[in-house]
Parts: C-alpha cells; structure tokens; sequence
C-alpha cells in the first residue's frame, strides 16, 4: 500500500525543487561571481569563517534539532529544515545582491555575503515555526522564499529611508519573522485546524532532541549576535563587548528561566517548554539592545528581564492575550508599532 503523502509530494515537491534550482543556476552563471580583492587575505578568511561557521551550526543543527519537537515530523523536521535552509541561502544571496549588481554589474559574493544569507534564512525558519506541523516541505519552502523577499526589501526601506544601522537587522530579524509567522499562522488558519491531531503533540523523545537544538543555539548565540559588529578602529573592544554581553546575558537567563519554570511549576519541576525556548531569550534581547551595552551588569539584567517575562508570559499571559491575536489586524497594528518606534529611536538618537 503506498504511503499516504506519496502522490502528493511526488508531482507537486520534485518539480518544484528542479524548477528553483535550475532557475538559481541560470542566475549565477550570469550574474553572480566570487569577489576577489586585497582584503580578502588569510587572516581575515579565517576570522569569518570560524564565525560563519558558528552561525551555520546554529542554522542547521540548532534550528534543525529544535524543529523536532512535533511527534508527526519528529526528526524529518531537521531534514526539513536543512532542505528549506538549502534553497532559502541562495535566494539570499541573490536578493542582497540585487543592489550590487545594479551599481558593479555583477552580484559579488564573499564571506560576509554568505553570513547575512544565512542570517535571513534565520528569519525565515522563525517564521516557519509558527506553522510546523500544519504545512508540508513545498509549502514550507515558497514560505521561506517569500519570507526572505519580505525580511529584504524591509531592511532596504529602513536603512534606504530610515537610516537605520545595519547591526539592527539583528534586532529586525526576529520581530520580522516572528511577525511573519503569526501573520502566516492566521492567514492559514481554517475552520476546525485549531483541533490539534494526535500525531502533533510533544512526546519525550522528541523533546529532549529539541532541547538538543536549544544546547547549539545557546552556544553559539555569541557569534550570532557580534558577526554583523564592523571593527572600528576607534572602538576595538566592539566586537568583544558583543560576545561578552550576549554570554553573560544567555547565561543569565537560563538561570532565571529555570529557577521560575520550577516556581511556577504546579508540581515543582521544570518545564521542558521553558528550557527550550526561555533560555534563548537573554541573547534575543541583547541583540537589541547591544549597541548601547557597555557594562557587564547591564548585559545580566537584561537576560535577568528576558527570561523572567519570556518564562512568566508563556505560563500566564499567553493564554489571555489570545482573544487580542484572532483579530485580523492585531498584528500587522503592532508591526507598525514596532517600526514607528524604530523611527522614533533614530530621529532622537
């Protein structure tokens, strides 16, 4: 007997997948060359390989692992997440060059050009953890293709119009996908879809491989957070300052994730659900704020703040804030929000 989704992934995946990457092909031999000049010497490859290195870990096997949380995907969430960040680096690629080859004719693509891709698929599969387990591997990969077009064309506007600093695009990476991902989630949702099936649940084994996916997220937050940080040879210790404010923010806050997982526990123990994603929530916040961290003790309050509202809001304010997210409006409301504070904060500072 054949396989329930055989039919359906057979004609609708392989042609989907030929017709993408052929397409890419086409664009890069054409339009698409590897920069080559002085400054790409050994020591500078190296310093951004190791660092691309650390934020590829944490595209692949963090999010991946972290992607197996669901008992239908289970570990065919990290495949998933492997084929989705394939197709979706490229699509980057060409995106973030589109300004390069109006101006030099070509898409030029270096070490630092393949970081940011990498960073924009971030933001893609962030979106996509909205609706896991309610989209099959064709529709996960047009999401992240028109996830990334959208995280793109948001961050030219802002720097072009707004003169936002690159560094926030950091910042702009999780409030676009995860704003993209609730947007998605309600734009999806059918009547009867909010009756969780069976095979969506959470069981033991697929949690401890998702805390698996937390462990390499949280080790290499730093690099995630400090890669996008130039060396300015007026404030060297920028760089550093990144690391060392987002370690000890991720330090901090898996520390307080878990003291208020288990005091907020009806039983005392500690939440599985906590650990996965509280943890992470001091290096999200640090990557806000960063350029304006410059002591130690700031850095750990901040974790201290992200973890203590991240923990605290999924125990008692998530459930009360659902009547406010099924309005139509509500989200994109506090997208713009969100970008009007942007612009409040560049026009003061």
């Amino acid at each position: 007997m054949a396989p329930q989704y055989a039919r359906s992934l057979r004609f609708r995946l392989p042609p989907l997948l030929f017709f993408l990457q052929t397409g890419f092909i086409v664009v890069f031999i054409f339009y698409v060359d590897i920069e080559q000049n002085v400054q790409t010497k050994q020591h500078v490859f190296t310093n951004y390989y190791s660092e691309f290195q650390d934020v590829h870990v944490m595209v692949i096997l963090g999010f991946g692992f972290l992607a197996t949380f669901l008992v239908r995907y289970s570990f065919s969430g990290a495949g998933f997440t492997l084929l989705v960040a394939a197709m979706a680096v490229q699509w980057a690629v060409i995106l973030n060059g589109v300004e390069s080859m109006y101006h030099r004719g070509k898409i030029w693509i270096n070490m630092r050009s393949l970081v940011v891709a990498e960073m924009c698929t971030a933001s893609s599969l962030i979106a996509i953890g909205a609706v896991l387990g309610k989209t099959n591997p064709d529709q996960l990969l047009l999401i992240a293709l028109l996830e990334i077009s959208g995280f793109v064309l948001n961050g030219w506007l802002l720097q072009t119009f707004l003169k936002v600093q690159f560094l926030n695009a950091i910042m702009l990476l999780h409030i676009f996908g995860a704003f993209f991902g609730l947007m998605l989630s309600w734009v999806l949702y059918r009547q009867g879809s909010e009756q969780q099936h069976e095979k969506e649940k959470i069981n033991r084994k697929t949690g401890l491989f998702s805390v698996m996916g937390t462990l390499f997220l949280w080790m290499f937050w730093p690099s995630f957070n400090s890669v996008l940080v130039e060396v300015d040879h007026l404030d060297r210790g920028r760089k550093l300052r990144a690391v060392y404010s987002t370690y000890l923010a991720l330090a901090v806050s898996a520390v307080t994730a878990a003291g208020f997982s288990v005091l907020t526990s009806p039983q005392g123990k500690l939440n599985l659900f906590h650990i996965q994603r509280c943890t992470l929530a001091g290096g999200v916040a640090i990557g806000v704020a960063m350029s304006a961290v410059h002591l130690p003790w700031v850095a750990m309050t901040i974790g201290f703040a992200a973890a203590l509202i991240s923990t605290l809001g999924s125990r008692y304010i998530k459930v009360r804030i659902n009547k406010f997210m099924n309005c139509p409006w509500a989200f994109t409301i506090s997208y713009y929000c969100f970008k009007c504070s942007v612009c409040i904060k560049q026009l003061i500072g």
